[in-house]
């Protein structure tokens, strides 16, 4: 079963949101600002936040620019992972990603399922791997980044939690590039 052991230390996660959206501004950015909020109360730093419209390539543009920043460790979107014809922010993570964490989406589906019942399979929830860098693409409710934060994120990106994390294997993201 999973757990914090309290004899470890916590580490500190480096973590930039991005809010995916054509009319919301950092003042209106509610979703933005709940992942923030819950980030930092765990004791993480906010490393960047910025606000992109529904376009894939900027999209993808900004998710480039953050995982070559050697002070971001963590990637969280919001907005964009719909059915509509604007909803791209899946396809321009996908864009970025070198390994998709496929579980992530089930998992995502799991927990809400049981807040929101059959309405979880409209959302396209995602996460992966890029450059040493984790990238997670949320939908655009506030309730939703709760969820995501609250249920999965706030025990993966704790290097506390066991049996094991995302944070341990931080190390490991970008073997495959020094073995060169």
């Amino acid at each position: 079963m999973s757990r914090i052991d309290d004899t470890k230390p916590f580490i500190p996660v480096r973590i930039a949101v991005l809010t995916v959206s054509d009319t919301r501004s950092l003042a209106e950015d509610r979703s933005g600002d709940t992942l923030v909020q819950r980030l930092t109360d765990a004791g993480h730093a906010l490393a960047a936040r910025a606000i992109c419209t529904d376009d894939r390539d900027k999209i993808a543009d900004q998710l480039r620019a953050w995982v070559a920043d050697s002070e971001i460790d963590v990637i969280l979107s919001t907005g964009g992972t719909g059915l509509t014809g604007r909803d791209v922010t899946v396809e321009a993570h996908r864009d970025v990603y070198e390994k998709e964490i496929e579980a992530f989406g089930t998992v995502f589906t799991i927990v809400s399922m049981k807040k929101i019942g059959t309405s979880a399979v409209q959302s396209r929830a995602t996460g992966g791997v890029a450059g040493g860098t984790y990238l997670f693409a949320l939908p655009g409710s506030t309730g939703a980044c709760k969820d995501a934060w609250d249920e999965i994120l706030a025990f993966q990106l704790d290097y506390r939690h066991r049996p094991c994390n995302f944070v341990e294997i931080f190390p490991r993201l970008d073997e495959h590039q020094r073995r060169k």
